[in-house]
């Protein structure tokens, strides 16, 4: 698989705006453009659209990349005239302003972090759409196996990793602390870092504890259970909490972290946790019919990313059309109707 992380070197590349061509668009072709997507629908050069398409992803080590990758893959089976570009991002938030800004056509990002958005007035809130709802991100706080800290309210005084600027687990966070009672800012030792380094920082003795949210298994932490005892903390009893913080609370729900994910990590049953919903998301102006072959890419190849993103085994036509807080995209709309019928 070749990933690119940035333009290819030899291949097609955007055009200047003077010497684009727009086949059949019209306006909502010109929108797109202007968006930073750059595809040309089927002409001499055979089926399906043909251009770059950039993703926005995550941190390294988390499951927002690797699902990036494996889409990508699909994506390359599916429209061999796509060249499919991914951007690594610190998380949800970063993601959102890089799809409004215009510097990626399609990402990933969490109910809360979307809701966030809006509710905060974002530039462009209002044209962001949904292609599908894709998997669930779990709340881990993972701690040592000898760690006194039994429960989210024990982190006060202590060194805890809540994810970098930017990220929507730094945003959850902050929202299950304040529902534990506690102020990251003031009630802890914020360590602000990613998925990619807290686990090394907590095995070198320099973080107390660390939170994630992701797809389950997440391999940092799958890998640092194999280099040394952890557990992971109960935080279901917060979800009464988030859900009186207001609209964003409302996109958390119940759900436990079973004990085979992580077969290292001996606890001794399943750990009562905190979810939230990912959403594949696009602007309203990139192309209806690009975004109906991607999400048609995401429903055909559930069961390949799955082999590798377990989490992505719950895709399918009766769960992806939840896109809560977001309208799905026509594009979207289009390739689900066409499977109804």
């Amino acid at each position: 698989m070749n990933i690119r992380l940035s333009p290819p070197a030899g291949g097609r590349r955007p055009l200047p705006p003077a010497r684009r061509r727009l086949l059949g668009w019209g306006a909502a072709g010109a929108a797109a453009l202007a968006g930073g997507a750059w595809w040309q629908a089927a002409a001499d050069d055979g089926p399906g659209p043909h251009g770059t398409l950039t993703m926005s992803t995550g941190v390294p080590s988390g499951v927002y990349v690797r699902y990036g990758q494996l889409l990508q893959a699909q994506l390359t089976r599916e429209l061999p005239g796509m060249e499919v570009v991914l951007l690594p991002s610190e998380g949800s938030l970063q993601n959102i302003r890089r799809l409004v800004s215009g510097e990626a056509d399609i990402t990933i990002a969490t109910a809360d972090s979307l809701v966030t958005y809006q509710l905060g007035g974002g530039a462009g809130s209002g044209r962001l759409r949904a292609l599908a709802r894709l998997y669930d991100d779990y709340m881990q706080l993972v701690v040592p196996v000898d760690s006194p800290v039994g429960s989210a309210a024990e982190l006060a005084g202590l060194r805890v990793g809540v994810g970098q600027d930017g990220s929507g687990v730094q945003l959850v966070a902050r929202q299950m602390l304040a529902a534990a009672g506690l102020d990251m800012e003031q009630d802890l030792r914020p360590v602000r870092e990613g998925i990619h380094t807290m686990p090394r920082l907590l095995e070198n003795d320099r973080l107390d504890a660390f939170f994630w949210s992701g797809g389950l298994p997440t391999s940092a932490v799958q890998k640092l259970s194999q280099r040394m005892d952890i557990r992971l903390v109960p935080l279901g009893e917060l979800l009464t909490g988030l859900h009186s913080l207001g609209q964003e609370g409302t996109h958390y729900r119940a759900a436990v972290v079973p004990s085979d994910v992580y077969p290292e990590i001996r606890t001794g049953g399943t750990v009562d946790t905190i979810a939230v919903a990912n959403l594949l998301v696009a602007m309203e102006a990139l192309d209806g019919e690009l975004t109906e072959h991607v999400t048609r890419a995401v429903i055909s190849g559930r069961d390949r990313i799955a082999e590798e993103v377990h989490a992505a085994q719950r895709v399918d036509l009766r769960t992806a059309i939840y896109t809560r807080p977001l309208e799905l995209h026509e594009g979207a709309k289009r390739y689900y109707r066409s499977v109804k019928s």
